[in-house]
């Protein structure tokens, strides 16, 4: 299901827009209140993002608890995103595509190599991105934890069993995140070839940045 929040805000209100290359990481603190804009700019392009309490960073994403209490395999419009302390850290505000992912997590060199063979293992892929992206902050690899996949379409039959498919979101498709605390925010414009989840070919996405605004 596709669903737009009302009121959008105006692009030219923005205080931040950057344009994440293909298959390169990104992150930037979230003041509490600000919104989070990320734009599939071509289509099909999966995004891996990772939260952290910016005060705390021993705080961060839970998808197991964002899935118990959404209620949902799915993360979609008005999904909160919550912490592994139960806190709520941001929460979906307007969302074109309709479906993302918190379940399949993300690609490494060593998962390449076991599902798409061993000549795969040294291409790029999202745990590297985090590592590096993260170093910035002072976190390590030991600081990844199970991630969200915004645009990939991971779609889960009643067994429980899932697989990532060809992706569903059209170029200038968004998805916009708004923080309930200071957040700090880690992309990873995900560089897999070998799954569908890119359409086999990456993609460059766009980053925007509004700060709240006044009732």
């Amino acid at each position: 299901m596709t669903g737009l929040a009302s009121s959008a805000p105006d692009m030219s209100d923005a205080v931040y827009s950057h344009d994440i290359p293909a298959e390169r990481p990104w992150s930037r603190v979230l003041k509490q209140g600000q919104t989070l804009r990320i734009i599939d700019s071509e289509g099909q392009q999966a995004v891996d993002a990772l939260l952290y309490c910016a005060e705390d960073p021993a705080e961060r994403y839970s998808s197991q608890d964002t899935l118990r209490v959404q209620g949902s395999a799915y993360i979609e419009l008005g999904t909160q995103l919550i912490s592994n302390k139960g806190r709520v850290m941001a929460h979906l505000t307007a969302d074109s595509c309709g479906r993302h992912d918190t379940s399949a997590g993300c690609c490494s060199c060593e998962s390449n190599a076991v599902r798409f063979g061993e000549e795969t293992k040294y291409q790029h892929a999202c745990r590297e991105n985090f590592i590096l992206e993260l170093s910035k902050h002072g976190l390590t690899k030991r600081d990844i934890v199970s991630n969200l996949n915004f645009f990939m379409n991971v779609p889960i039959d009643p067994s429980g069993a899932f697989t990532v498919v060809d992706g569903i979101s059209a170029p200038g498709n968004y998805v916009d995140v708004t923080a309930d605390m200071d957040v700090l925010f880690v992309i990873s414009n995900c560089p897999q070839v070998n799954n569908p989840c890119n359409g086999f070919n990456p993609t460059p996405i766009r980053v925007v940045i509004w700060d709240a605004r006044e009732s």
